[in-house]
């Protein structure tokens, strides 16, 4: 069975004190969810830069740092699909990042992208996915896997037709790095997702999920005939994702997330898993 979670980072202003946070996952849980992806600076107390640009990014990281998240997710009967983090933690102690993971009871740890970082340059892809092994093997050895999460920087050419993806997968080696692919930065870049995951095949061991499309409110006149598209609640954009859950199952994919960052239903974070919640419990 392909357990089913939603990202932290879509949920930021809907856990800002416990009582909320237990509320909000509660209706997770209720609306289907078996699980929770963490992020471990919404885990963790801030710096005021880091919310400034995690802000500035869309993501809204709320108040949840200053909560107890074991605590939180043993009530709510989740379980923690991942731990997600960032590669310089990694490479300073691998043995932490590996045991606030195992803490939590889930046995992958993700990088979620690089910053400041020459994504055009094709000598830091390849160095990236030397570190990147480095990495993972450190983690393996306490226990815990590292998954790379893309978004759409990753689809830049970088050496002729290849991309820096391209050399992310012929570089790093599977028992070491493996994938948490985000169809949706790719179908926003303008990739052939359903090649891509099948490219992937086992490797692709997490699958963050998002709809995408255009809404309008009904009776209200638009000004130009070209409306922004952005996510969607899923089943509700004009993504194939039936097809790409078959490529999924077919990959093994072990637990499909859910992330938004806005144009929820209603403006409402919950709301909009709870709606994209049947989605995946009529296709998974």
């Amino acid at each position: 069975m392909i357990q089913t979670g939603v990202q932290q980072f879509m949920l930021g202003n809907a856990l800002n004190n416990e009582t909320q946070a237990r509320q909000t996952l509660a209706a997770l849980k209720n609306a289907g969810y078996t699980g929770i992806e963490l992020c471990g600076f919404m885990i963790h107390p801030t710096g005021l830069m880091v919310r400034l640009l995690t802000r500035a990014a869309g993501m809204p990281t709320g108040n949840g740092g200053k909560l107890d998240w074991h605590k939180l997710v043993r009530e709510s009967g989740l379980s923690v699909v991942s731990l997600h983090t960032d590669l310089g933690s990694v490479e300073r102690d691998a043995a932490a990042v590996a045991a606030e993971a195992k803490s939590f009871g889930t046995s992958y740890a993700v990088i979620t992208g690089m910053y400041r970082f020459a994504y055009a340059d094709a000598a830091a892809w390849h160095d990236l996915a030397k570190r990147l092994n480095k990495a993972g093997a450190a983690l393996v050895e306490q226990g815990v896997r590292l998954l790379y999460h893309n978004h759409n920087c990753e689809l830049q050419r970088v050496e002729g037709e290849k991309r820096g993806y391209d050399i992310l997968l012929a570089e790093t080696e599977p028992d070491a790095v493996n994938f948490e692919f985000d169809s949706y930065w790719f179908a926003e870049g303008g990739a052939d997702v359903a090649a891509v995951m099948k490219t992937l095949g086992n490797r692709m061991k997490l699958w963050h999920i998002n709809d995408r499309g255009t809404r309008l409110a009904a009776g209200k006149p638009a000004m130009t005939p070209i409306l922004k598209t952005d996510s969607m609640e899923l089943g509700t954009g004009n993504l194939p994702l039936e097809h790409w859950a078959e490529i999924a199952k077919e990959n093994g994919v072990e637990a499909v997330v859910l992330e938004s960052h806005r144009n929820w239903v209603d403006k409402d974070p919950v709301k909009s898993a709870q709606v994209s919640a049947r989605w995946l419990h009529e296709h998974l």
